[in-house]
């Protein structure tokens, strides 16, 4: 998915560190936000994915996800984040699916299911975001 039109401007939903760990996003929508990003590259020393990684694909998908539900004059900023890591993985692509579990004025919650290429849960997330006005010049 390339950037996206917000409000008249260009959205690009790739933040740097986003960008880094090699996150794709392949459908977003306030609704539900779909990702995937390698495993290669987002290793820890054993050779698995690291749990950190997962919490960055998880907290990239929320967010874009928020921020579209926040609409053009508001931003979204995460406020809190969990996560259970069910299994490892080595190889391939790990795919994450945000799902909005609840949208409001102020806070925007997401559900997030990380699989692997077999599609096995890897890992299961909850992103919160607080929802604010749009800081002036932005």
């Amino acid at each position: 998915m390339g950037a996206k039109i917000l409000a008249g401007e260009e959205f690009d939903p790739h933040g740097d560190l986003a960008k880094t760990m090699g996150v794709e996003y392949l459908e977003a929508s306030a609704e539900r936000v779909v990702g995937r990003m390698p495993v290669k590259g987002n290793t820890q020393p054993y050779g698995l994915l690291h749990g950190g990684a997962s919490c960055v694909l998880a907290e990239s998908l929320g967010s874009v996800g928020s921020a579209l539900h926040a609409g053009p004059d508001r931003i979204a900023v995460g406020i809190e984040i969990n996560a259970t890591h069910h299994r490892s993985a080595t190889e391939g692509y790990v795919t994450g699916v945000a799902t909005r579990a609840h949208g409001g004025r102020t806070l925007a919650t997401y559900d997030i299911v990380i699989t692997d290429d077999q599609d096995r849960r890897v890992c299961t997330a909850r992103l919160t975001c607080m929802l604010r006005d749009a800081p002036p010049g932005r």
